[in-house]
């Protein structure tokens, strides 16, 4: 018979994927010899049962809850619903992954009309009894049958108006009888007449299932998803003996740290409340008092409070988050967990834990949570100012940071207002490559539609700006450049505030701080960077973006797009008279006006990396991006090109295409213009030749040729480069070696990745297009309805923000074993939006990968992915 129930005293710390993060902690303090209140923890299989039954528990689980019931009845001397001595329980959840405050409580579980009027007897305070009856009530309403808890507050508050008292402390015996009458009242008639149940043994049942329920309510399934928690994990559930901390003076409940959480500082941090049960602490109806008042309060509980909260950090060798109580001058433990902290605090504490010689130098690594450095590196808002900011609306986060500035709704405008010296937020529809210098110029980018790796998206996280991507409810009219959310009409030129971190859309301008990082951060990173395998590169399209890369660690760059550098003021009339040209004479005439440029982008990050690789993706995105929409702008390029604006405008409609993003883009734009490809491997060979020269870096370029899903296809384009390349050798006296490989991103490369490797000497996968073609949806219309998935348990996450493993993933495999078949030394990289995702890149680890490539700002949380990776797959 399967065990589906443990009693505290027969687990350990080991057991926390079958007890819960909470329920191993309370069987490893009790073999600590901690003053403990017993019980007995449901399992996390217990939970995946009840889903798979039904939502029944089943009478096997039931029996053996039972059985452990009648257990903590002889360990208490107390009967579960007895008269005199009732026995009372708390029932809580506990995941393996601490969940803090996403699942439910139930506290006082036992009490019922009879049971209470002994518990007042034996205790000899009807007050402590009446109250503690009139919270079961309202929690076990709230939690067990959701039954709004403002219902219960509002009486709550009637009767503390209509008494003349502030506080609930101040309510008598008498007042809390009455609360009862009306609450089970409340409860009656939200449950269609039916009384409040009286049977404790039903009650028990009717919690442990709302704390399995509790597993799947939309609060836990978004936290989940924000934190990759499987949802197959299930949670555990702790029934556990009641102790009393509103039981009087000498009676009281708190929370404490070890350590601060916010800043690491080593030293006790938390607050308590005398008189009063655990929620009251976070409830905010009484304000706390600090930890260390406890000494004058209760010296002694003091005293053995801070003998034993550090016996637990010394044990569990981290900074401990704990919750105790106090009942009439007793002291006991109620649960202790890894605390949750900031970035910071968290690079402190592992540094100092190094010193402390309590954890290594690999421990430290895996201690840092990779995607929390992202609050080190992006500007923050002011904590003050924040608290006092209006929410109008939320989104995708797209991308991390904080910022406040002036609406626009066009590139230019931006552009134009970011050059007179004010702080811009870009809002727009969606953005294209041709908003490139409004993105940068904007403090944060704000989009109506679009995903987590949409064009704004990715670019933004590339130039390290906030970006809050896909936010539907927005009512936008460019023309009259206004839009409303949230009840308000904003304005061009009126402020507001983004948090890309969140996704969080603020009315006003709301103060943002710069950064700080601190000598801990470098010195993780130092540690990181001597236990990973994997390289980690960047991807950028400017020297700029190149430096900032190289001063977060990138070893390269694994993505370089050429197409954003056509974008330019200067450029993109060159590029557009190429695309309308009808003959190849005319199409090299302008694209000879281009090498001048890319050449020097090219040159300009070469002097960037300083001998460190770089892969220069050829021309991708379909030609009709480049093309003009603006009257004025078409007007201009007919004038240049001594054509009508008809014409232009048939050219335009001509190159139009139903799917662009499966369409004429990627080498089939080399295959049908070779003039192209010839172009840019002049411009990076030349590029890379006259650097060596100037600066004596070692340079190989690497040239990769994108969307190939045909060996023939990239042996095509393949001898125009190698044509080329030779050619400029020649002219430069040059014997410079350059390799030529792919990008993976279409599915049948990777099921034909052998025979392509005969042709590519490396392979980059771009899982973005790679996601996109086989789930057959498109990256920046899935945000419109990947919610409805989650809600249904279809998807857990969204694939484009973390690498499906079990389909895409498995075309990787392939790709690499089959490439690995043929060309046993092939480099291999990933340059999609996953280089940047923490269990992405472990998966990459395992797969043998070279290198990942991630957006500047990414890089130190792929360099600390890598080596947890590392560490954890030894």
């Amino acid at each position: 018979m399967a065990k589906w129930v443990y009693l505290f005293k027969e687990g350990n710390a080991q057991m926390r994927n079958l007890l819960g993060g909470k329920g191993a902690n309370l069987a490893e303090m009790t073999n600590l010899g901690l003053p403990i209140p017993q019980g007995f923890t449901v399992t996390t299989e217990a939970c995946i049962d009840y889903y798979t039954s039904g939502k029944m528990i089943t009478e096997e689980i039931q029996g053996q809850i039972f059985e452990a019931l009648k257990w903590l009845e002889e360990e208490n001397g107390r009967k579960f619903g007895d008269t005199e001595k009732p026995l009372l329980v708390s029932v809580r959840s506990g995941a393996r992954a601490s969940m803090p405050g996403m699942m439910d409580t139930i506290l006082n579980l036992g009490l019922n009309d009879i049971s209470v009027e002994g518990f007042a007897k034996e205790t000899g305070n009807p007050r402590f009894a009446y109250d503690s009856y009139r919270r079961f009530i309202q929690m076990f309403s709230d939690v067990v049958m959701e039954v709004p808890k403002s219902f219960f507050e509002k009486i709550i508050d009637e009767v503390k108006e209509a008494k003349g008292v502030k506080y609930d402390t101040e309510l008598t015996a008498d007042d809390l009888k009455e609360l009862i009458v009306r609450f089970k009242k409340v409860y009656s008639d939200a449950m269609n007449g039916a009384e409040f149940p009286q049977d404790p043994k039903t009650q028990l049942l009717e919690a442990v299932k709302a704390v399995f329920r509790s597993w799947d309510n939309p609060r836990a399934i978004v936290y989940r998803r924000m934190n990759d928690i499987p949802g197959d994990w299930g949670t555990a559930v702790n029934v556990q003996t009641m102790v009393f901390g509103n039981m009087g003076d000498t009676s009281g409940t708190g929370v404490a740290f070890t350590r601060n959480p916010s800043t690491g500082a080593k030293g006790i941090y938390g607050e308590y409340l005398i008189n009063a049960q655990g929620e009251d602490v976070v409830a905010g109806v009484r304000t706390p008092q600090p930890i260390t008042k406890l000494e004058e309060d209760m010296p002694d509980c003091y005293k053995q409070f801070m003998e034993l909260a550090m016996k637990l950090e010394n044990h569990y060798r981290d900074m401990q988050d704990m919750e105790f109580t106090i009942q009439e001058g007793k002291l006991y433990f109620l649960q202790t967990r890894n605390g949750k902290r900031t970035a910071q605090a968290a690079l402190q504490i592992a540094c100092d834990l190094v010193a402390e010689k309590m954890i290594t130098e690999e421990e430290a690594v895996c201690r840092i949570e990779a995607k929390s450095l992202d609050q080190l590196l992006h500007p923050t808002f002011n904590k003050a100012a924040l608290d006092n900011g209006e929410v109008i609306g939320s989104a995708l986060p797209a991308s991390p940071g904080a910022a406040a500035g002036k609406v626009y709704f066009t590139a230019d405008e931006a552009k134009a207002a970011h050059e007179k010296g004010e702080r811009v937020i870009l809002v727009r529809l969606e953005t294209s490559p041709e908003d490139i210098e409004g993105m940068h110029a904007a403090e944060g980018i704000l989009t109506v539609r679009g995903g987590m790796t949409s064009h704004a998206a990715v670019v933004a996280r590339g130039m390290g700006t906030a970006c809050v991507s896909g936010c539907g409810d927005i009512k936008i009219d460019e023309e009259a450049k206004h839009f409303e959310l949230g009840g308000h009409k904003i304005q061009e030129g009126d402020y507001i505030s983004l948090d890309g971190s969140t996704g969080n859309i603020y009315i006003g301008d709301i103060k943002t701080e710069e950064a700080s990082v601190s000598g801990n951060f470098g010195r993780l990173m130092d540690w990181a960077d001597k236990y990973r395998t994997m390289k980690v590169r960047t991807n950028a399209d400017t020297p700029a973006d190149t430096r900032n890369a190289v001063k977060l660690g990138a070893e390269g760059i694994g993505l370089c797009r050429t197409e954003h550098m056509f974008f330019e003021a200067d450029r993109i009339p060159k590029i557009r008279k190429m695309i309308l040209s009808d003959s190849v004479e005319a199409r090299e005439e302008a694209l000879s006006e281009l090498i001048p440029f890319q050449k020097a982008d090219f040159k300009g990050m070469y002097e960037a990396l300083e001998g460190r690789p770089m892969t220069v993706r050829y021309l991708d995105p379909p030609l009709h991006e480049f093309l003009p929409t603006d009257p004025e702008d078409i007007a201009e390029l007919a004038k240049d090109m001594g054509l009508t604006v008809e014409a232009i405008q048939a050219k335009c409609a001509e190159l139009h295409e139903f799917n662009p993003m499966m369409g004429h883009r990627g080498c089939r734009l080399a295959v049908t213009y070779p003039e192209i490809a010839r172009m840019q491997t002049r411009a990076v060979m030349e590029a890379a030749i006259e650097v060596k020269a100037e600066k004596g870096y070692d340079i190989i370029p690497e040239i990769m040729i994108p969307l190939v899903g045909e060996k023939k296809e990239l042996k095509f384009v393949k001898d125009v480069v190698v044509e080329t390349a030779e050619q400029v050798k020649a002219e430069k006296g040059s014997d410079m070696q350059y390799h030529i490989g792919t990008m993976i991103e279409i599915p049948r490369a990777a099921l034909l990745a052998d025979e392509i490797a005969e042709e590519a000497e490396f392979f980059s996968f771009g899982t973005n297009d790679l996601t996109q073609m086989t789930f057959g949806f498109s990256r920046d219309d899935a945000g419109k309805f990947l919610d409805a998935y989650y809600k249904a348990k279809i998807y857990e996450s969204d694939p484009f923000a973390r690498l499906d493993q079990n389909g895409v993933g498995q075309l990787v495999a392939m790709a690499v074993e089959k490439g690995r078949q043929v060309r046993p030394d092939i480099k291999l990289g990933i340059c999609g939006e996953h280089g940047g995702d923490p269990s992405s890149i472990e998966f990459c680890h395992k797969n043998g990968l070279n290198y990942v490539s991630c957006s500047p700002f990414r890089v130190p949380i792929a360099r600390l992915a890598a080596a947890q990776a590392a560490i954890n797959n030894k």
